[in-house]
């Protein structure tokens, strides 16, 4: 099975509509560079359901050394920084998207996670 994890950071208490946006971003800059490096993977996930799972992250440090441990793993790891334009200071980094990928594989990095 395939799936796309989101990360989103709890500590920046983001609203829901916030947080939802957020994790589009990840979600859509995921899909794109997946897409460009390995479409093959987009098409996998797409037939297996398109599954996306948010989870919570403690602190900008998480999202950063999870980030780092996917993309060892060779997985598609983007992280989101705001714009700045309502809720948070501009550059906060607010959410992790890893994936498309296979589900074992991004179990190693996100797995510990609780969801949100």
């Amino acid at each position: 099975d395939f799936k796309m994890v989101i990360a989103v950071r709890t500590d920046l208490h983001m609203r829901k509509g916030k947080m939802a946006a957020q994790c589009c971003h990840g979600a859509i800059a995921n899909y794109v560079g997946c897409m460009r490096k390995n479409p093959e993977m987009i098409h996998k996930w797409k037939r297996s359901g398109q599954a996306k799972v948010v989870v919570k992250a403690s602190d900008e440090a998480t999202l950063l050394k999870m980030q780092s441990q996917a993309r060892k793993l060779g997985l598609e790891a983007n992280v989101i920084a705001d714009a700045g334009r309502t809720q948070i200071a501009a550059g906060s980094l607010t959410v992790l998207a890893v994936g498309p990928g296979p589900q074992e594989l991004i179990d190693l990095v996100t797995g510990e996670l609780k969801l949100m």
